[in-house]
């Protein structure tokens, strides 16, 4: 009897770990992808400032619509290459949130083998 405490205790100790350790891995992920999304906005806010001011000065039309043009292109460049980087990044958070899970299906399964 006491050596199934034991056992209980040492799965109850291990289990804790795990835990402790996925919340760790999650907030980090999740601070990772916020940083992300506020240095993404820093710079898209910059970038629409710039385009503002070339709009302010500019003296023909056809100047204004070739400003358009290439802020559009490269608004839209921008946009595919954030959400590439942001899918990377939720890709790698959900790899990290399910080790545990992994982990434990993986002893459970050797366990029954036994």
């Amino acid at each position: 009897m006491a050596m199934q405490f034991e056992d209980i205790q040492k799965a109850s100790k291990e289990q804790l770990e795990q835990a402790a350790a996925a919340a760790a891995s999650l907030t980090r992920g999740f601070q990772a992808i916020a940083t992300e999304t506020t240095d993404y906005s820093k710079r898209s806010l910059e970038h629409t400032s710039s385009y503002i001011e070339k709009l302010m000065g500019v003296k023909s039309l056809e100047t204004a619509i070739q400003i358009q043009s290439e802020f559009a292109k490269s608004q839209l460049e921008g946009f595919v290459a954030q959400a590439t980087k942001m899918s990377e990044l939720y890709k790698d958070l959900a790899k990290e949130a399910f080790k545990p899970v992994e982990t434990a299906l993986s002893r459970a399964k050797g366990a029954m083998q036994q």
